[in-house]
């Protein structure tokens, strides 16, 4: 995300997850200079581990529909990692996926390296990036 937006950013998104979860802890760290933060999200001191993970793709939501809405991305020097892969086609427009599949495919042509976990099958996503539609 541009540098000039992180303080706004951190501060929305810190408190969005604290309206979430009341006492969650958060640890914000990354490469500033660059723009890219990674978001370290620990349960409430004395609150169930259970219930803290069950809510982890509601809390990774928070964070990354806040970098959307900031113009960022998602995934930075990193890449995408499995975690993201079911939900990458909600944050990138259609035109953005099938050119990372095209150069996926001219790099693996027989979709040896990898399968499933870089890039959504477009099958598994309509025109307008929903899951499972």
């Amino acid at each position: 995300m541009p540098v000039s937006s992180i303080d706004a950013f951190v501060e929305r998104t810190d408190r969005a997850l604290q309206a979430a979860v009341p006492g969650i802890r958060i640890v914000t760290y990354g490469h500033i200079g660059d723009g890219n933060l990674h978001y370290n999200l620990s349960k409430p001191v004395g609150s169930d581990d259970d219930a803290f993970r069950s809510r982890a793709g509601e809390l990774a939501r928070i964070v990354y529909d806040s970098t959307s809405g900031f113009d960022g991305s998602i995934s930075a020097e990193h890449g995408l990692g499995q975690s993201k892969v079911g939900i990458i086609a909600d944050y990138k427009d259609g035109h953005e996926l099938e050119l990372m599949r095209r150069i996926r495919d001219v790099l693996d042509p027989a979709g040896l390296m990898n399968p499933g976990k870089v890039l959504p099958d477009a099958r598994e996503h309509s025109v307008t990036g929903a899951p499972g539609t």
